[in-house]
């Protein structure tokens, strides 16, 4: 099947009690056994449950992969594979990483033993170098999260595969429709299903898929032993999300494209990040591992950070929110938002600035989306 009849049918067979043709919403904690050891596949929700299974089969189909596992939140996930590490393991992570991951590791994971390595996620040799015996997993986003850098994820599963290390990518930012990475080389795959699989926040989710049955095992039994599990209602809300995928993400990189074209010639912008426009340095490796760009766009505004607030408070359409991925436009600060888990000296260190803003474009009318842009950033008025 391609993608878009796997969004719509992957794991989704019609409920063979009624019939019918969406995923029920099994709203249990338990279930009946027929006798002491004898049930009928599921025991206890937090172990497992039918809608949370249909949403990892089918997020697992999406990905190309064998095994999916849904969790409360994308950090849930995050931890899950981070706990693989055991006490003295170390990690290589992409430099350029969402904060509460960054936050992760360093407050939680560190003082448990787990030392940290960042590398250039634009620089496959950093990796390399940053191996020790010790190293047991590389972690990586591509596009990154604020700065969208591109990184080698086959020239990264090489090192990986050489090394025997484990090599995890967190595809939150472009989503399954647009890169596959278990295809590439990777050996899991890291979603915050709270961004474009639900795609209309309203839920907090996350998943994890691999196609390596050991890998599943281990990562299986601290789902179920930690507990961190999403109701079968969000569960069913992601389903549904997914459903229409492809549209949007297809709507989502054909606005983005438009408005960082706009942005890229506007004089008011000091510098752009965007994988679909020719200047972007990581521009033909992002055609050679993805099918798309995205829908997200970063720019740093000319004269600090008090025209960043001048041009936020004058936006109508775009609203200042955590999070990203949603079917309505969205813009934050990553400085003091998604990022303020780093020091300042970290954040600009990394090339956070105080001007930079995240952009998560919508699907409304990209005229609206640009002209709400465009009235914002116009010198003088309130």
């Amino acid at each position: 099947m391609r993608f878009e009849t796997k969004a719509i049918h992957a794991g989704q067979n019609p409920d063979p009690l009624t019939g019918a043709v969406t995923v029920p919403v099994y709203q249990t904690s338990t279930y009946h056994q027929e006798a002491i050891g004898r049930h009928k596949g599921y025991e206890y929700t937090r172990t497992g449950n039918p809608t949370r299974k249909a949403l990892e089969d089918a997020l697992a189909s999406l990905e190309g992969g064998k095994y999916g596992l849904a969790f409360a939140s994308g950090v849930a996930a995050t931890a899950a594979v981070f706990n693989l590490l055991g006490k003295d393991g170390h990690v290589i992570c992409g430099g350029d990483v969402y904060g509460g991951t960054y936050r992760l590791l360093e407050k939680v994971f560190k003082p448990w033993g787990v030392t940290v390595t960042y590398a250039d996620v634009e620089d496959v040799r950093t990796f390399r170098k940053a191996i020790r015996k010790n190293t047991r997993l590389i972690w990586i986003e591509t596009p990154t999260n604020p700065l969208l850098k591109i990184a080698d994820i086959r020239g990264l599963a090489e090192i990986a595969r050489e090394k025997h290390i484990l090599f995890a990518v967190d595809n939150t930012f472009a989503s399954p429709y647009f890169q596959r990475p278990l295809t590439l080389g990777a050996d899991i795959v890291l979603h915050s299903t709270t961004k474009y699989l639900a795609g209309h926040s309203d839920l907090v989710g996350g998943a994890l898929v691999t196609s390596d049955a050991k890998l599943y095992e281990d990562l299986k039994f601290y789902q179920n032993a930690a507990g961190a599990v999403p109701a079968p209602w969000d569960c069913w809300l992601v389903l549904r999300g997914i459903k229409t995928l492809a549209v949007r993400m297809r709507e989502h990189e054909k606005n983005a494209l438009c408005l960082a074209e706009f942005l890229a010639e506007h004089p008011a912008v000091e510098r752009i990040y965007y994988p679909g426009l020719k200047t972007h340095p990581g521009r033909e490796l992002a055609r050679g591992q993805m099918e798309g760009f995205g829908g997200m766009i970063s720019v740093e505004i000319k004269g600090g950070f008090a025209a960043v607030e001048r041009f936020i408070s004058r936006l109508k359409l775009f609203l200042l929110a955590e999070s990203l991925g949603g079917v309505e436009s969205l813009i934050c600060h990553p400085a003091r938002m998604s990022h303020s888990s780093l020091p300042r000296e970290e954040r600009l260190k990394r090339g956070i600035k105080d001007n930079l803003v995240r952009i998560s474009v919508g699907i409304e009318n990209v005229l609206d989306l640009k002209e709400d842009l465009k009235n914002a950033l116009k010198k003088g008025g309130r």
